[in-house]
């Protein structure tokens, strides 16, 4: 059974044989949640790439001290893998993130698309955004990933037009396109960035704005997949073509 994983703020100049102190909601969870006691073994990581293992040492009511054993530093996952993700109604933008961040995706990209049901403003889309943001924390605690992903502002079309332009393979997936995502593969590095539209569907214009950037319009198959889906599929059948997975 692999080891649980707590977030700590930084891990900086941390070597075998330095005590690592973890406060805050961090420590809470690990002491008065899962009932960590002294002694037992766990893995601590910034989510930039740096991870120790390590037996805690001691616990208190908000406070987790772990002795670090082991050090080790990965490389960040190439090719970077961005989701666009269109607003969805209800809880489904945190399921989509969820499972986005457990497949590999390196940035969740929240994006105000012409047909999305939900709409973030004001005080909604501050506590809209901090879900993604918490969501996408505890999924990648819970798939043990050294790097976690980030979850961007909200976009809009034209910001997500500068990302196709800046990726180096840019896909965008639509139910009406000839084209078969099973015939590209993803780069060996660079940016590979996956568009997903809403529940509504994208319009002409944004799929022209996309594929003018130089994005190009994919269907993954027969099926129409829902939006907080079609985007992990997506990712999965890339992921499965590079290094990441072991191609």
């Amino acid at each position: 059974m692999s080891l649980p994983v707590h977030l700590v703020p930084s891990l900086d100049g941390v070597s075998v044989g330095t005590t690592v102190t973890v406060e805050g909601d961090e420590a809470h969870h690990a002491v008065a949640v899962r009932r960590t006691r002294v002694g037992e073994r766990l893995v601590l990581t910034d989510g930039r790439g740096r991870t120790i293992t390590g037996s805690v040492a001691g616990t208190g009511k908000r406070l987790l001290s772990v002795l670090a054993e082991a050090v080790e530093d990965l490389p960040a996952p190439a090719p970077s893998l961005v989701v666009v993700q269109a607003l969805p109604k209800g809880d489904r933008g945190e399921l989509a993130v969820e499972v986005l961040t457990e497949v590999g995706v390196d940035t969740v990209v929240p994006w105000a698309a012409a047909r999305s049901v939900a709409v973030w403003k004001g005080d909604r889309a501050t506590k809209s955004l901090g879900r993604w943001r918490a969501t996408a924390r505890e999924a990648a605690k819970q798939s043990r990933r050294p790097w976690h992903p980030t979850v961007a502002d909200l976009a809009s079309t034209s910001d997500v037009v500068a990302l196709v332009t800046a990726a180096d393979l840019a896909v965008v997936l639509h139910e009406d396109a000839t084209e078969h995502l099973a015939a590209f593969e993803a780069p060996s590095a660079g940016t590979v960035l996956v568009v997903v539209g809403p529940e509504g569907g994208l319009t002409d214009e944004e799929v022209a704005a996309f594929v003018g950037a130089g994005a190009v319009s994919v269907r993954l198959g027969a099926e129409v997949l829902r939006t907080s889906t079609a985007g992990v599929v997506a990712c999965a059948a890339l992921l499965s073509r590079t290094s990441r997975w072991g191609a």
